[in-house]
């Protein structure tokens, strides 16, 4: 049984709260064609969320503040009135009068699924039909006249000033314990005198053990004889409750009478008839009104022909929207299965529309006859509908993602960052060579320097929007366009935030430019243009780099990064079979190119030369490492999410369609200076 607990505090102090604000069981509610179980471990709990007057979205319907914890298979509650609102009086009078309340919960549906058999749940095992919310946020926690959990109950005393949550300890009293003492909290000083003795906690049990059919027919005249006139106080508040108690009886069967008259089919006609007090008999000529006036002319409720239970639909469901955009059915395998696919190729034909009805149909939404606008509104709020959709956009903007030539990917590390702010990159230097062993066999003691760098992580991201139009168009094609362009956009970001960097050759923590001749990697003047000899030059400096200790670093380039315009020569550079020049020294060479044995492998980019960028140029070119190797750049990545994400945004309401949002969080930055070298080229010499 679960309870709310309200505690009036002493003195000035506020009504503290304590209670179960739901008990893991089922619950019927409009809109939804069956009981919802909300499973409790995948309920998000923030620290506090607000305690509200029959979940109205007012400010002065907040009447409260409560936390929330997970015990024994139940959302537990606890906090205080906050509010002198009427709604806040009002909550604490009719409890002090006797008056059970009950509580409510409001909270956000993030994945669920329609349980048909038996499953166990906040460990209940329960029959289905059901839908099992298992992931959730809650949003509010409210107090109710009668909720769809039945199993709460608010009581009031002035005892106590401390909330215990825990009432199984030692010395704690309840208030389901001391039920009778709080009904003459109120009257204490008066019947104190000539009460006391009857009423002694001591003697109680011992008359009932003992005696209690001969002293109650004894003592019970005697009682009322004497105690009547002088408890007259406890009278009146008894008869409050009774009164209040009788109010709170005929609420809860109006709202019984009109549930069972509205059966789940009729949400808004529920919702309106509880709130606005009417009466079974108005209820029931207005659902009337409604069939006749949607009475079909023809029957749109159409299923899917191989409909596997819960989950099982919604994959199959998708994998035919993923095929229908052009997913291949080998990489959707990796995800849903053979059989799923499979059955998704039988779909593939299934038009926009039928895709919202489908989603209702899953979620228990209840729909008209004809597909207009409050249809496609409903289907924009289920749960089934945008989570498809997502997914099947997700997928499709990954395939359009992974499809792009990356350059940066192959000339950066990758790393893992946990948050947005500038992250310290460290790195452990040798220091010292190995020295020998003494005839004693002491190993001397080495050393290593510690390195840094900086990387820090910016969110990049865009929305789209699927549209009435294109639902009534069936345009899946145009909807799915957008995650297209925008998966080649997040894959292009990557080579813009590599290049801009580059190109700017940005100061280092030593004060340098990343490039520069202090770093013993810059090659400059009129022989720094692409040629045989000044790659040759280039690939000296780069092997003659020194680690902290002074010893060369032992790495080799292995990329040679030009501009478009450059491309070709590279090639013929470091391919070249041989290479026969004259020179003005008349120095006779050998017809071997030596530069093959290198094994550069040349990668182009038009972003070294595109004026948008600062430091751009068209006879620039650079050498890289193997990032596996050495240090060069590296791209950030928040905590290993190394591809952009889709998720369903916020509907707005001056948009007749379903907005998504894609955002990727991604951040480069120069690591090492000794893992590249650029040349600037004749232009700049």
């Amino acid at each position: 049984m679960s309870e709310f607990t309200l505690i009036e505090a002493s003195g000035e102090g506020r009504p503290k709260i304590v209670g179960i604000a739901y008990s893991g069981g089922k619950m019927p509610l409009p809109g939804w064609k069956n009981p919802v179980v909300v499973d409790l471990s995948g309920m998000e709990l923030p620290e506090s969320v607000p305690l509200l007057a029959n979940h109205e979205n007012r400010t002065s319907a907040r009447v409260g503040m409560v936390s929330a914890h997970v015990k024994n298979n139940q959302l537990e509650i606890t906090g205080e009135i906050i509010s002198d609102s009427p709604e806040a009086a009002d909550i604490v009078a009719q409890s002090k009068a006797g008056a059970d309340w009950q509580l409510s919960i409001g909270a956000d549906v993030k994945e669920c699924e329609l349980v048909r058999s038996k499953r166990e749940v906040n460990g209940q095992e329960m029959e289905g039909p059901f839908y099992h919310v298992r992931k959730s946020a809650l949003r509010e926690v409210s107090v109710v006249a009668v909720g769809a959990d039945a199993h709460t109950s608010m009581k009031v005393t002035a005892k106590f000033d401390l909330i215990n949550p825990n009432p199984e300890e030692e010395g704690v009293q309840t208030m389901n314990e001391n039920k009778d003492v709080e009904a003459k909290a109120d009257v204490q000083p008066e019947v104190k005198p000539e009460a006391k003795p009857e009423a002694k906690p001591e003697a109680k049990p011992e008359i009932k053990a003992e005696a209690k059919p001969e002293i109650q027919a004894e003592a019970k005249p005697e009682i009322k004889a004497e105690a009547k006139p002088e408890v007259t106080p406890v009278d009146v508040a008894a008869a409050a409750r009774d009164a209040a108690a009788a109010a709170v009886k005929a609420e809860r069967e109006r709202v019984a009478a009109i549930r069972a008259i509205c059966d789940g089919e009729f949400p808004e006609i529920e919702k309106d008839a509880i709130s606005a007090g009417w009466t079974p008999e108005v209820v029931t000529k207005k659902v009337l009104e409604t069939i006749r006036a949607e009475r079909p002319a023809a029957d749109v409720h159409i299923s899917v022909k191989t409909e596997p239970e819960g989950d099982g639909l919604r994959k199959t469901i998708e994998a035919a929207m993923c095929l229908r955009c052009g997913v291949s059915a080998d990489e959707l395998e990796k995800s849903y299965g053979a059989q799923t696919v499979e059955a998704g190729m039988k779909e593939m034909d299934m038009p926009l529309k039928q895709l919202l009805i489908e989603c209702m149909k899953m979620d228990g939404i209840s729909y008209g006859t004809s597909f207009d606008n409050e249809t496609i509104r409903a289907a924009f709020s289920s749960v089934s509908l945008p989570g498809i959709l997502s997914n099947v956009a997700n997928k499709k903007l990954l395939q359009s993602y992974e499809a792009q030539p990356i350059i940066a990917t192959k000339l950066c590390s990758t790393g893992d960052l946990t948050d947005f702010k500038e992250n310290d990159r460290f790195r452990l230097t040798d220091v010292g060579d190995l020295l020998p062993v003494g005839a004693d066999g002491e190993i001397k003691d080495g050393g290593v320097v510690e390195e840094s760098a900086k990387n820090q992580l910016d969110t990049y991201g865009k929305k789209f929007v699927l549209t009435r139009k294109m639902i009534i168009n069936d345009d899946l094609g145009a909807f799915m366009k957008v995650p297209t362009a925008m998966g080649n956009r997040a894959a292009r970001l990557i080579d813009q935030l590599f290049f801009s960097r580059l190109l700017k050759n940005p100061v280092q923590l030593d004060g340098k430019a990343l490039f520069s001749t202090a770093h013993k990697n810059l090659l400059s003047g009129a022989t720094s243009a692409l040629s045989s000899d000044s790659l040759k030059k280039a690939i000296q400096l780069f092997l003659d780099q020194v680690d902290a200790d002074g010893q060369p670093i032992s790495v080799e380039p292995r990329f040679l990064l030009v501009p478009s315009s450059l491309k070709h020569l590279a090639i013929e550079l470091t391919r070249g079979a041989t290479f026969i020049m004259a020179g003005s020294d008349n120095t006779i060479r050998p017809a071997l190119n030596s530069l093959v044995d290198e094994n550069l492998q040349v990668i182009s980019s038009p972003y070294l030369a595109n004026s948008a960028y600062e430091g751009a140029s068209a006879t620039a070119w650079y050498l890289f490492g193997n990032p596996h190797q050495t240090d060069t750049f590296e791209i950030g990545y928040l905590r290993g999410k190394r591809t952009p994400t889709v998720e369903r945004g916020e509907t707005d309401f001056n948009t007749l369609g379903l907005w998504f949002r894609v955002y990727f969080d991604v951040g480069v930055r120069e690591q090492d200076h000794r893992g590249m070298v650029k040349s600037v080229g004749a232009a700049n010499g």
